[in-house]
């Protein structure tokens, strides 16, 4: 495993790859930092997987949509995990999704499958920050609710996709 970091206008991120994939991208201090990987044993080194991410990251904090075609994300969870975060990943640039529009798709495409607060769960554990776009789910009113990385950021990646859409 390699570990790099990557200097952000909401603050450092840390870049967990291994020769192939992205394991990891968390926000500094985001609830479940590190998602259970053993960090110190990650070496610090850019590789070629870590310079895709920082080049998606440039594009993205810049106000693009990068696309993540050639970057493979390989989030070490759970089956029903994988499923949510699958979702997640059909959640266009610059618009926003409920838990319940999750659970409905989940249970649209696999069947009876969990609960909103088992979705909930997942979300809050997405070990890939910002490719995985967790922060724009929001609550069944349009509310900011629950981002591990935090509401202010969140409200910031909200309005920097926001921002793309209008100019």
């Amino acid at each position: 495993m390699y570990k790099t970091y990557y200097a952000s206008p909401i603050g450092r991120i840390l870049i967990l790859t291994d020769a192939n994939a992205l394991l990891g991208l968390w926000l500094e201090n985001q609830k479940y930092f590190g998602a259970g990987y053993d960090l110190e044993q990650a070496q610090e080194e850019d590789t070629e997987v870590s310079r895709r991410i920082f080049a998606w990251l440039d594009a993205y904090f810049k106000g693009k949509n990068p696309a993540t075609d050639g970057i493979s994300l390989a989030p070490q969870v759970t089956e029903f995990r994988s499923k949510v975060l699958t979702v997640l990943q059909k959640i266009p640039y610059g618009q926003t999704a409920t838990y319940s529009d999750i659970l409905r798709e989940l249970q649209a495409e696999y069947g009876k499958i969990g609960s909103a607060r088992a979705v909930g769960g997942a979300i809050g554990h997405n070990p890939i920050s910002l490719l995985i776009p967790c922060h724009r789910i929001v609550g069944s009113d349009g509310r900011l609710i629950g981002y591990a990385g935090g509401l202010d950021k969140k409200d910031f990646l909200l309005k920097l996709e926001a921002r793309e859409k209008t100019e």
